[in-house]
């Protein structure tokens, strides 16, 4: 059993597995998870090391059922069974914890014990050894650089990496896949403006992603560089190109527009989510496509539906979109072969789900989540228009508030369908009160929302500033007392 580590095809070759009592180590990836690579190696490595460990390895996308079970929603992911049960997990690239919590469900180590393979004594080999302090290295460089602004060496890098092209894109992939709709769309310009270009994955280096941010002021990506100036992000240069002015600036900087580009990237299309007229999709397929992705302001290609997700990262989108509060179109891949096929094709990007707003790519589950924890997500979507969507208790509160004195009754004051609802019209008009009103006959949802919202049964309602005044027996009573025009305009 030792030094091999086992592709899962089937839940229940899983569930033998744990169930035979043994320590078990799996290990979900992503095919285009960068982050899956390294950390395989690792596990590899660790199937040496601990030979009475079971190590397992998940496609998440490709085996939902079993992602589902054990709630995968993020790459790479860990989950450590023993005697029979789920005992730890691990979610992100740490190799430190990975081996640490191998080292526990073997019985090499006791809880509490430092974490790192050199401390165990084990033959961890020099690759592992190696990969955990590029890792922690990553790590550390991370955290510093989130907290302070780039040290003199790490600024001095950064100018030398925006010096080294006349023109250079700091983008998420690289030119012939780009990871992000936005850096693919700043690609198809260049392409247009026939520019050479040089670029950089930020992606691929965590110090200058992070340092950078701060070193131009600019908290998102792409940014587009020309000799050694920040010219902005994806919508600006989209502005300046449709305007002419990124042309201009070019020809003022001495930039050659007429040599052929040498970033081998798809002929760009029509501008939308970096789609490419020459994917070899029949015309019927390309429209259908089309037609779906602007189908909503908001549209997500998803792996079940909304309320039922087939995936655990069609999943996280759809909590995050629910966070954003914004209103989206779904369409099921699984429900589809022609589509699920023919849309990766169209996008040119491989995995579900992807996310489109305003019909433009954005990218999956890891690009959504992050941009979500950044707040570029938030900012994107007010930039094309995009409000949050009005939750059921926002709409009460603005009901209740839009008159100082609002009374929520059966019927209309000039046409009251009750007695007690007449009563607190009456009284209110007789004391002069001017106030608004809401017909709940006419609307279930209030009607029976407010009840709960209130926690009052009955109607009418009486609100004055927001706050529940009460029913038909309070109005009356504070009227018969002479306290009900005073109540009302404290």
């Amino acid at each position: 059993m030792g030094g091999s580590v086992k592709d899962v095809q089937s839940k229940a070759e899983l569930d033998k597995a744990v169930a035979s009592g043994a320590a078990v180590s799996v290990h979900f990836w992503a095919s285009w998870c960068e982050a899956s690579k390294p950390m395989d190696d690792v596990f590899s490595h660790l199937s040496t090391d601990f030979p009475h460990v079971h190590f397992l390895r998940v496609e998440a996308e490709e085996q939902p059922e079993i992602s589902e079970a054990y709630a995968v929603s993020a790459v790479p992911y860990f989950v450590f069974f023993k005697d029979g049960k789920s005992v730890d997990t691990l979610e992100g690239a740490n190799p430190s914890s990975l081996a640490n919590k191998v080292a526990k469900i073997s019985g090499s180590v006791n809880p509490g014990e430092p974490a790192a393979p050199a401390s165990l004594g084990m033959a961890a080999g020099p690759t592992i050894l190696e990969t955990v302090k590029e890792f922690a290295k990553e790590n550390d460089s991370s955290k510093l650089t989130n907290q302070v602004q780039p040290g003199d060496a790490l600024k001095k890098r950064l100018q030398q990496l925006i010096d080294s092209h006349q023109v250079i894109l700091f983008m998420k992939g690289n030119p012939e896949e780009p990871k992000c709709g936005f850096s693919q769309k700043v690609v198809d310009i260049l392409k247009k403006e026939k520019v050479k270009f040089g670029s950089f994955d930020i992606l691929a280096d965590t110090e200058v992603r992070e340092g950078l941010k701060k070193f131009s002021n600019w908290p998102t990506y792409p940014q587009l560089y020309c000799k050694g100036e920040l010219l902005g992000g994806c919508d600006i240069v989209i502005a300046m190109h449709e305007s002419g002015e990124l042309q201009q600036v070019f020809k003022d900087h001495g930039i050659d527009t007429n040599a052929s580009n040498e970033a081998k990237v798809s002929e760009p299309g029509s501008g939308k989510g970096g789609i490419s007229e020459s994917t070899g999709l029949s015309s019927t397929l390309t429209s259908r496509i089309a037609s779906l992705v602007n189908s909503s302001p908001v549209m997500l290609f998803m792996k079940g539906k909304p309320d039922e997700p087939k995936c655990g990262f069609s999943r996280k989108v759809v909590e995050i979109l629910q966070q954003e509060k914004v209103e989206f179109g779904s369409f099921d891949i699984l429900s589809d072969e022609d589509i699920r096929q023919g849309l990766k094709v169209y996008s040119n990007w491989s995995s579900y789900p992807q996310l489109y707003i305003g019909a433009e790519l954005i990218g999956g589950s890891d690009i959504v989540l992050e941009m979500h924890k950044s707040g570029e997500l938030k900012k994107v979507l007010a930039e094309k228009g995009i409000g949050q969507k009005e939750s059921f208790e926002d709409r009460l509160r603005k009901l209740i508030s839009s008159s100082p004195v609002m009374l929520f009754m059966k019927g209309t004051p000039d046409a009251p369908r009750c007695g007690f609802s007449s009563k607190v019209v009456n009284a209110l008009q007789e004391d002069g009160v001017s106030f608004g009103s809401f017909d709940i006959l006419n609307d279930e949802e209030v009607r029976q929302g407010l009840k709960v919202f209130s926690n009052w049964p009955t109607f009418p309602q009486l609100y004055y500033k927001g706050e529940l005044i009460g029913g038909c027996d309070i109005v009356m009573e504070l009227r018969n007392n002479g306290e009900l025009k005073s109540t009302l305009s404290e």
